[in-house]
């Protein structure tokens, strides 16, 4: 007998519908799974099993074939267990076939007893499945329940086992159905506070321009001097995130499988710091079934990369199109799987080995040991680092005696004015600020009066500038411009964003 039950696949942070087929033939017992499954997917052969029997139902002692379709598609995952149990027992007549509607979709992995164990990925499947008209129906475990509830367009039930879901298909128990997704999402910030930061004005006024816009820095000075401490502050100077961040950004963790099933939601801003013995394939996603890398669990947050150079060089070249394209796309022979990475990328490194070339200490490197240790970071890298901000040491009074700063709160209401005026100046486009601006856009927006453009021309020519320093130039203007607010582009904004693209050539260039 013939048998099929609804069920879906994670083609990277999308999901798509697949049909678990199983038919039951006489002949010597056999179990064969097909359709292009993965080892953790054909490992259900051993879990289903156990558990269709201890689930006090039969196991069918003939010839059972499984076919996950459509066959083409890379299946990974151990959350076909369930729907092929089902199918199991629809094909051995253990349950009537009409039991289950067209737009009925199930996912679980089973353990030996039968229990629904929690699995990963369950917010892309609920949100697939809300583009279904008529709306469908997803049946998971208990402990994904809170995930699913934050879609309220699909009804969802938890089980808590097999034998538990049958009984609720033929009727004899009810299941408790998802909803409130409203009432899940309460953002929140906990970040520590900038005001606790003594000194460093001029990093503390750029990382300000950064969170306005979204831009990356570079923070360069020696050891001591705070780097580190500050960019462990920049994100609580972003404003909290919107239900479509937060949906978006739960959805990669969901897939990555770091959702805690007590609270599944992101709430607050990323702040991913990966050491820097990371491999490249932990940094955009690898596997042979991608998921996401660091670069995409920072998205719609921040990526700070402490000691910079200390970085493989394969992991900090690899930077370089999600820096410029806010995405970034894993290629494998059976596809192509591309993630989301919109994120404020904050380096921090020293300017040698010793940490104090440049400084009022006196280095101890030989210049060619400075050459070698400032040429791992490349420069098409630092082209596109937004800000390039000195960190100097920071003095005695400053410690004892220097006042406390604004702190992140005040600061955070100033980013979220700035961010306002971009969103209102977009609105109707994909562009939501302004590091995210397509050159006609500068055209429209980064009009320049003339004293404005002979001075941008004038550094252009004696700094050397790439064109997309240029416009790179011009995207923290306007951001600055932002932050008092004035519509216009004035000269001391183009100063002040030509301040930020010097420290290049202050040391690489010396």
């Amino acid at each position: 007998m013939l048998a099929a039950v609804n069920s879906l696949v994670l083609v990277g942070i999308e999901s798509r519908p697949v049909k678990v087929e199983v038919d039951i033939q006489s002949g010597l017992p056999a179990f064969e799974l097909s359709g292009l499954a993965s080892a953790a997917t054909k490992e259900a052969r051993e879990r289903v099993r156990p558990a269709i029997k201890n689930s006090g139902f039969e196991f069918p002692r003939q010839r059972i074939t499984v076919n996950l379709a459509p066959a083409d598609l890379k299946k990974e995952g151990s959350h076909f267990d369930l729907p092929i149990a089902l199918a199991i027992l629809i094909a051995s007549g253990q349950l009537p076939a009409d039991l289950f509607p067209a737009n009925w979709f199930f996912c679980g992995e089973l353990s030996l007893n039968g229990d629904l164990h929690m699995i990963p990925g369950v917010l892309p499947m609920v949100m697939e499945l809300a583009r279904w008209h008529p709306p469908a129906c997803l049946i998971i475990p208990a402990d994904n329940g809170r995930e699913a509830a934050l879609v309220n367009e699909v009804s969802s039930f938890t089980a808590g086992s097999l034998s538990q879901l049958c009984r609720f298909l033929t009727g004899e128990e009810e299941l408790p159905e998802l909803s409130g997704a409203s009432e899940l999402i309460n953002a929140s910030q906990s970040y520590p506070d900038f005001s606790e930061v003594k000194g460093q004005q001029d990093s503390k006024r750029a990382l300000l321009v950064a969170a306005a816009g979204m831009h990356n820095v570079l923070m360069l000075g020696p050891p001591g001097g705070g780097k580190t401490m500050l960019a462990r502050r920049f994100a609580g100077l972003l404003p909290p995130m919107t239900r479509e961040e937060i949906l978006e950004t739960t959805r990669i963790y969901s897939v990555a499988g770091l959702l805690n099933p007590k609270n599944p939601l992101v709430e607050t801003r990323p702040f991913r710091s990966p050491h820097r013995s990371a491999s490249a394939a932990s940094m955009v996603g690898g596997g042979r079934i991608p998921r996401p890398g660091e670069i995409s669990l920072a998205h719609n947050g921040v990526l700070f990369m402490d000691e910079l150079p200390e970085f493989n060089r394969d992991v900090l070249e690899a930077l370089r199109q999600p820096l410029e394209d806010k995405e970034i796309s894993v290629a494998r022979v059976q596809a192509t799987y591309t993630y989301p990475a919109r994120f404020s990328l904050i380096g921090a490194m020293n300017p040698c080995f010793c940490g104090h070339y440049g400084s009022d200490i006196e280095c101890t490197c030989t210049p060619l040991q400075i050459q070698r240790y400032l040429g791992r970071v490349s420069g098409p890298l630092l082209d596109r680092m937004d800000l390039h901000v000195e960190v100097p040491r920071i003095k005695l009074d400053d410690l004892h005696s220097g006042p406390d700063g604004e702190s992140s709160a005040a600061l955070r209401d100033r980013v979220i004015l700035a961010r306002d005026i971009q969103q209102r100046r977009h609105q109707g486009s994909r562009v939501f600020l302004n590091s995210q601006m397509s050159p006609a856009d500068l055209r429209r927006y980064c009009r320049l009066d003339e004293a404005s453009h002979n001075l941008l021309k004038a550094s252009f020519e004696r700094l050397h500038l790439s064109a997309r320093a240029y416009d790179r130039i011009l995207k923290i203007a306007r951001t600055i411009a932002d932050l008092e607010p004035s519509e216009q582009i004035k000269m001391e904004h183009i100063g002040e964003a030509l301040h930020y693209r010097t420290l290049d050539r202050k040391y690489w260039s010396s």
